[in-house]
């Protein structure tokens, strides 16, 4: 059975025994955004012992100090602003034996020009640092999404691709970091003989991260906690579209082990793949899961008055304080971990779905079960005090 169809049934998912630390390298992988929610599983997965092109050496960067939850990855953590070309420079310039670089993180700002401005000046400023001084550098995976199918967040009056979304299927014109981020990526790896690319677009992601501004499970959980907390209703805060017609996510796992297998294997080499779990679900049914898992009573759709949990949440800051002493959870603050806006977005639209057939004819045939997946993500948060 390969790692691929291993990982698609969970068997990837092992224990890393720490005693046995590589006498030498055979990958060299730097993750920008390792605390991200796709960022924590390249942590978790590349240093296990059977994955593809290991052994494997992991340098990971993050804006912030090294959180709680991360401390027991075997990477080389290292702290650096990187919109930020001096402290890029100073910090990763050193990266002399980089062999794959997972670029996995993004900034957010008001308005689409200038999350092109920002991001784009990232990537870059990581690229000037990476490509010149890491002789051994092979391959660049750079993570977008599916907002390159049907725009930015403020793109509401393009017309967006009709679904389901296959990787073929042309640019929007409307501004899209998404599309700066690709562009730049094109022309530096022309800069570098033999070195490749793969891109990769996850839907709406399922994983873990307290630190990523898009984190569903997260959020959700959070949410569930507080009316567990208060003896409230589970009211569900979205469209009749979202509650009743099909949605799809990605397991952050599995766009991990896609991007890994994207890295190393041969025919997947400068390609953009799509990557969702292969499944579909309704949100009327994973609300009854989620209250569940909480012990809170489940509510229902209340009707064509939206609900938002922008409006639902307000003011729940002391609501959560008191969940953390009582329940003795790693401090945190609700503006950080619980991201109302991006719950009520997804929960406000008819979800488009994709088409994974590009990757499965390049060769990679992972899989997750969505509500698995729901499951596992929620119980990840509670064993890592996030959530009680």
């Amino acid at each position: 059975m390969s790692w691929w169809w291993s990982g698609a049934v969970g068997a990837a998912r092992k224990t890393l025994n720490q005693d046995k630390v590589p006498s030498s390298y055979e990958s060299v992988a730097l993750v920008v955004g390792i605390t991200g929610i796709v960022g924590n599983s390249l942590a978790e997965i590349l240093p296990l012992p059977d994955t593809p092109g290991g052994p494997w050496k992991v340098y990971g960067v993050a804006r912030r100090p090294r959180p709680p939850w991360d401390a027991n990855h075997p990477v080389e953590y290292i702290q650096c602003d990187i919109s930020n070309p001096e402290e890029t420079q100073s910090s990763l310039s050193r990266l002399n034996d980089v062999t794959h670089l997972f670029y996995v993180t993004w900034a957010s700002r008001s308005t689409e020009a200038e999350n092109c401005e920002i991001n784009s000046k990232m990537f870059r400023n990581v690229l000037n640092c990476i490509i010149p001084n890491a002789p051994k550098l092979q391959h660049i995976c750079l993570q977008t999404g599916k907002k390159h199918y049907f725009g930015s967040f403020e793109a509401s009056g393009i017309a967006a691709h009709d679904p389901p979304y296959s990787e073929d299927l042309p640019r929007l014109e409307s501004p899209n970091f998404y599309y700066n981020l690709e562009d730049i990526l094109f022309e530096e790896v022309k800069k570098k003989d033999g070195l490749t690319w793969s891109v990769h677009r996850p839907g709406t992601i399922f994983g873990f991260s307290p630190h990523s501004m898009m984190n569903m499970i997260c959020t959700l959980s959070v949410y569930a906690a507080i009316c567990k907390h208060e003896g409230t209703v589970l009211r569900f805060p979205g469209t009749k579209e979202a509650w009743s017609l099909y949605s799809e996510a990605s397991d952050a796992d599995l766009i991990a082990e896609q991007e890994i297998w994207a890295a190393v294997d041969p025919y997947a080499k400068n390609e953009a793949f799509n990557c969702s779990n292969g499944d579909v679900f309704k949100w009327k049914h994973f609300w009854k899961v989620l209250a569940e898992q909480f012990e809170v009573e489940c509510g229902e759709f209340e009707g064509d008055e939206r609900l938002t949990l922008v409006e639902l949440m307000k003011d729940k800051e002391s609501v959560w304080d008191e969940i953390v002493k009582e329940y003795n959870l790693v401090p945190t603050k609700l503006e950080d971990i619980g991201v109302w806006w991006f719950v009520d977005y997804i929960l406000g639209i008819e979800y488009p779905l994709d088409t994974m057939n590009k990757s499965k004819e390049h060769g990679f045939l992972g899989f997750r079960n969505s509500k698995s997946s729901f499951i596992h993500w929620i119980d990840k948060l509670k064993d890592s005090k996030i959530v009680p």
